[in-house]
């Protein structure tokens, strides 16, 4: 499959400096590669927190470190060092853009940093607004998912082991920056954008009507399980102990249902019951538990096969439950265009996922990381021009590092 390298490649001139570490700011840095800009990491000699993060190889190399750093260059510097930071504010100067989640750092703020280049594009994300430190399980603690995920009788918190916040909070930086440079090519200036992690995971809460409900209902959602709020939806076993999730959004869906679990009949004897309208998705919603009652006698005496067959057939949303091991080998990635055959090095060869947004059904594809300093003399060479000899002098100081470092 040809890309239109136009289409494919929307930020292609485009170059970035990131200064960061774990998912939020690595994943906006890598999607802004996908989408064509240069970005290069710049990581202190040795590697940053995130650089030997599990899981590793058998080696000791990061998986997640090469997951998230896919297609971008890499510069390793001595950031404690006056020679060091003067280094990466020129090349920050020289690409007119950061993106970083080490906060609080005079000396790449926006403030210094303008000095040097006055339409540069900062954009700093941060635990909380208030300055406090975070990251995605600390901040979601207190916003109050964890209270009400995991099954009804549960009393204690539940983490998600999903990032969901650090993965938002990625899309939001990548988009910033891209907003913040069609503002620069219209006007000629720069801007300072400040997102707070806590602050993704507040307004999504807010949103998605979380803290609406208890402003305006003066109720708090509670734990339902596996259910979906305000809908139809619900998770049933085979008779061979295979889960599946099934929901009915719609009037179809639920009638769907219905007819293929032989409950038809007891369905409307059970609306008469209650007194209850089931094409009323809020009642379906209530009354749910008696639904699933007669629903789960079907799926308790067919097996997995035979369920995902009959559901085939039918307009009702489902999937069964599946691990990464059987996704991993299911076809929705081995033949999904969205994954291509990377040779990482350190790591092996797999399936790696390109940027999840097709360009004319094409998807970028993923392109290999970089180990810590493979680019450091290349960057300096391309966004300095510094010869091979002042690089040289840079790594016999100690104030840069090529190759792999640490």
């Amino acid at each position: 499959m040809t890309e239109t390298p136009h289409l494919a490649r929307p930020l292609a001139g485009v170059r970035i400096v990131e200064i960061s570490s774990f998912v939020a700011v690595p994943l906006a840095g890598m999607t802004l590669t996908q989408l064509g800009a240069e970005v290069t990491r710049v990581d202190p000699i040795g590697g940053a927190a995130d650089y030997r993060r599990w899981p590793v190889t058998d080696g000791g190399d990061s998986i997640y470190w090469a997951g998230l750093n896919k297609g971008k260059r890499s510069t390793a510097a001595d950031m404690r060092s006056p020679e060091g930071q003067e280094l990466v504010q020129r090349l920050i100067a020289a690409s007119g853009v950061l993106i970083t989640n080490v906060a609080g750092r005079q000396w790449h703020s926006y403030d210094t940093l303008r000095e040097m280049r006055p339409d540069l594009i900062h954009v700093e994300v941060s635990g909380r607004a208030d300055g406090g430190t975070g990251v995605d399980y600390t901040v979601n603690a207190g916003v109050g998912f964890p209270m009400v995920t995991g099954p009804a009788e549960l009393a204690t918190p539940v983490n998600h082991v999903l990032p969901a916040w650090d993965v938002a909070c990625g899309i939001y930086t990548a988009l910033a920056v891209v907003t913040a440079l069609r503002h620069r090519d219209a006007t000629g200036e720069g801007q300072r954008i400040s997102i707070p992690l806590e602050n993704v995971a507040l307004a999504t809460a807010g949103n998605l009507g979380f803290f609406t409900e208890v402003m305006i209902n003066g109720t708090a959602r509670e734990r339902i399980g596996n259910s979906v709020y305000g809908q139809y939806g619900q998770d049933f076993v085979s008779s061979d102990g295979v889960s599946f999730m099934v929901v009915a959004l719609t009037g179809r869906h639920f009638g769907d249902l219905a007819e293929l679990t032989g409950t038809a009949k007891a369905v409307a004897a059970l609306a008469d019951t209650l007194g209850a309208d089931f094409t009323d998705e809020g009642q379906r919603y209530e009354h749910r538990e008696a639904l699933s009652g007669l629903f789960g006698e079907w799926f308790a005496t067919h097996t997995a096969d035979e369920i995902a067959a009959a559901l085939a057939t039918t307009s009702v949303l489902w999937e069964r439950y599946r691990t990464f091991t059987e996704t991993a080998s299911a076809p929705k990635v081995t033949d999904n265009p969205l994954f291509s055959a990377l040779d990482q090095p350190r790591i092996g060869s797999y399936l790696a996922p390109g940027l999840p947004i097709a360009f004319d059904g094409a998807y970028p594809r993923a392109v290999a990381a970089p180990a810590l300093g493979d680019d450091t003399a290349g960057v300096l060479s391309d966004w300095l021009g510094l010869s091979g000899e002042q690089v040289d002098r840079l790594v016999q100081s100690g104030t840069v590092a090529t190759g792999r470092a640490g």
